[in-house]
């Protein structure tokens, strides 16, 4: 049995949502997303397994800091 095979994509919503994030995935299964929502000016992580470690998560959220203006989209603002 070998490693996982880890997979980082950057994805935007603009459905029911609308921001950017990052969404980390181990075997093709979504594990981890860190989701700055541009409407609420929020950032959320949300955790799809019911442990993960504390290193993958510290990685994650580098990543995302890395790849994601901190600052939201202001609508209506030039």
């Amino acid at each position: 049995m070998g490693l996982p095979k880890v997979r980082i994509e950057i994805a935007s919503d603009v459905n029911e949502r609308d921001g950017i994030g990052v969404e980390i995935y181990r075997n093709d299964k979504l594990v981890i997303e860190i989701f700055r929502d541009d409407t609420l000016r929020t950032r959320t992580v949300t955790v799809f397994k019911p442990e993960v470690s504390l290193k993958l998560i510290e990685e994650v959220i580098s990543e995302f800091k890395k790849e994601i203006p901190w600052d939201s989209i202001k609508y209506g603002q030039i």
